[in-house]
């Protein structure tokens, strides 16, 4: 059974990742309102952590998802591996949100896991079919962003491309500002839920809980931990997200938050983990292609897609080499 103060210990550590998350992430959320003018980044930044707080509330399915098909049996695990795994993420996550890279906290999270497990347990205790739909989820879901994006942006077009971009971006002010409401709203329905996960499989793994159901007080922890988090703002990497894939305008931005909304959504509805980072990301290049391929920035496009790829690899190394460290001590102790 977990001691009492290891299990604090994986708390303050997930409750720091999501934390870290917030702040990392608060450009998903804001990136695209903050670029156009369309509202005041301060405004803009104390409205997301309010979303992501009562986002983070209105579901469990994601977090049930992380906790439970990552690995084959809660018991075949131990507080060093989840600590390990905890910190390789959060080691991954500030170091992308240093250089201003928008790399995704969903694919450091998991490439801890499996690297702790990994290096533990070893292969057999990976539940690689849930594994697999993880990842599945977190491929497809901004393949699927920029296509829809494309979409949405050529119907608007369709409809308002007669009007002069100074109508338009008078015109789509307002609705950007509720898109990014919706955006920030279905940013914490999705990604507090996945240290919300991590917490419920170490009560669980130590015997703390009977269920994979998350207890109450992990879910208020975790959302007021995302809220602060976002509050704190991660401006290095808005600079990316809201003008260097693309010169977006307000009916540009009015697209992408839409279509990232609606994409997260449904992966919450469906109780799957996506890439926030990955999803907007892939909304903005879609709108971007719907005006010309060239007028995306595919040189920054492209640094971005080779930092989500080297994320899961290089924090399951992280994690790893923490586990070590920690197995180390442990029998020196």
């Amino acid at each position: 059974m977990l001691d009492n103060w290891l299990v604090w210990l994986v708390v303050l550590l997930a409750l720091a990742f999501d934390y870290i998350n917030g702040f990392h992430d608060t450009a998903n959320a804001i990136a695209t309102s903050v670029s156009t003018r369309a509202i005041d980044p301060k405004k803009a930044v104390i409205m997301t952590a309010i979303l992501n707080f009562a986002g983070a509330l209105v579901s469990t399915g994601v977090a049930k998802t992380i906790g439970g098909d990552l690995v084959m049996s809660p018991g075949l695990i131990n507080e060093e591996v989840i600590v390990a795994a905890l910190i390789g993420a959060i080691v991954w996550n500030l170091l992308t949100w240093w250089y201003g890279i928008p790399s995704s906290s969903s694919h450091a999270l998991i490439g801890g896991v499996v690297g702790a497990v990994m290096v533990s347990v070893g292969h057999q205790a990976l539940n690689f079919e849930g594994i697999g739909k993880i990842f599945l989820s977190l491929i497809l879901s901004p393949i699927s962003a920029m296509i829809t994006g494309y979409i949405i942006m050529r119907v608007l077009l369709y409809f308002f491309g007669r009007f002069s971009p100074i109508v338009l971006n008078d015109r789509f002010r307002n609705m950007q500002v509720f898109s990014a409401v919706l955006m920030a709203f279905s940013h914490g329905s999705n990604d507090a839920q996945k240290a919300m996960g991590i917490i419920t499989l170490t009560l669980l793994s130590g015997g703390y809980i009977d269920t994979l159901e998350v207890p109450t007080w992990v879910k208020l922890a975790c959302a007021t931990s995302m809220a602060l988090g976002t509050a704190a703002g991660g401006w290095r990497i808005i600079s990316t997200m809201g003008s260097k894939i693309f010169k977006l305008e307000t009916i540009n931005g009015f697209a992408a938050d839409l279509n990232s909304a609606v994409t997260i959504f449904t992966a919450t509805f469906l109780h799957l983990p996506v890439s926030t980072t990955h999803v907007v990301s892939g909304s903005i290049m879609g709108v971007g292609t719907s005006k010309r391929v060239k007028a995306v920035n595919w040189g920054v496009a492209r640094s971005m897609v080779m930092a989500w790829f080297v994320t899961i690899p290089l924090s399951a190394l992280v994690s790893a080499i923490v586990f070590f460290v920690i197995d180390s001590i442990g029998h020196l102790i």
